[in-house]
């Protein structure tokens, strides 16, 4: 596939027809152009949307914390207004075990970044906030970057390969999750061959900071191994990765890691039937929603997406349930458009 194919492609999908990441981009745009600023802020609608998703679970899904004071923000909103639960009390009631109070949210970060523990962690004790970290395990103990981090410099470095074509460097990552994962794979060689210089060495967790997670109240699961779109893998990469991360988590923590996040929230039957087969009771996608309680599928429980850096009006939207409602809106209406 030539690199204008994939960077045709890239550009042109949009709607019904983008794939998970992308639709999870549009978000905060759906909500730009279906509510002007002044609206969204203090919309007479986010009573309506907190009232109509009260019995739902809001899952909320971070990355790095790299805007702590705004963070700060969002976790004293959840205090006052929501009521922040547990992954223990959220895997009881998505599996009808117990009920939830009302407005639960669920805290959760993906890929493991250091600044979890270094910063993050100081300010959900301090609010007594329990969170989630799904970790990358093949990362644990060394200072690899994860292969979008080193994509981006390479292309910035100069690396070039005939699949991306003149696509810029966070271009570049989005086309390759596009792909399957041997020409993911191949291009990364590549680029690492064409590049002026390597990417820099990037800080992992450690295991026994993972540990100290725990300990604080950052119950630790799994993100994979090494973080590929696994519906874009063979089957027996796929084993590869789900089982071999959950044999490593759980000798580093000395326990079963009990839930996983598919990374890039992309998964198939095939991808699910890897994770039950590791006994989780729980797996995560990433498609902009808020989940029914119990869950109508155990191993895609719904999540929405959201930076430390979001502000607090948009926050709010989110976590009022209005942004997933208007989400919800735009793909039905998109559907039936397109029937």
């Amino acid at each position: 596939m030539t690199g204008q194919i994939l960077t045709h492609q890239l550009l042109s999908s949009t709607g019904v027809h983008s794939r998970r990441r992308s639709a999870r981009a549009a978000l905060g745009a759906t909500a730009s152009r279906l509510l002007p600023p002044w609206l969204r802020a203090r919309s007479p609608l986010q009573p309506l949307a907190r009232w109509w998703f009260r019995n739902h679970l809001t899952v909320l899904g971070y990355h790095q914390i790299d805007a702590p004071d705004t963070f700060a923000k969002h976790l004293d909103h959840l205090v006052a207004r929501a009521t922040p639960v547990s992954l223990d009390e959220a895997i009881d009631a998505l599996l009808a075990r117990a009920e939830l109070p009302p407005h639960a949210v669920l805290v959760t970060f993906d890929d493991g970044h250091p600044s979890l523990l270094d910063t993050g962690l100081p300010l959900l004790r301090e609010r007594g906030v329990p969170a989630v970290a799904f970790v990358v395990a093949g990362s644990i103990d060394t200072h690899r970057p994860h292969w979008w981090t080193e994509v981006r410099h390479l292309v910035a470095a100069g690396g070039v390969s005939g699949r991306l074509g003149q696509a810029a460097d966070t271009e570049a990552v989005e086309l390759l999750k596009r792909v399957t994962d041997e020409e993911r794979q191949a291009t990364i060689r590549e680029l690492r061959a064409s590049a002026r210089e390597p990417a820099p060495p990037a800080r992992q967790l450690r295991h026994d900071e993972l540990r100290e997670l725990e300990a604080g109240g950052v119950e630790v699961a799994s993100h994979s191994l090494t973080h590929p779109c696994l519906d874009r893998c063979t089957n027996d990469v796929i084993h590869c990765e789900v089982r071999r991360a959950h044999e490593l988590l759980t000798g580093v923590l000395g326990h079963e890691p009990r839930a996983f996040a598919y990374p890039n929230g992309d998964h198939d039957a095939r991808v699910r039937r890897a994770v039950a087969a590791c006994g989780y009771q729980v797996a995560f996608a990433f498609d902009g929603r808020l989940s029914p309680l119990p869950a109508p599928d155990r191993l895609a429980v719904s999540r929405v997406h959201v930076e430390s850096g979001t502000s607090l009006d948009r926050f709010r939207v989110i976590v009022s349930g209005l942004q997933a409602a208007l989400f919800q809106l735009r793909s039905r209406v998109a559907h039936n458009a397109g029937a």
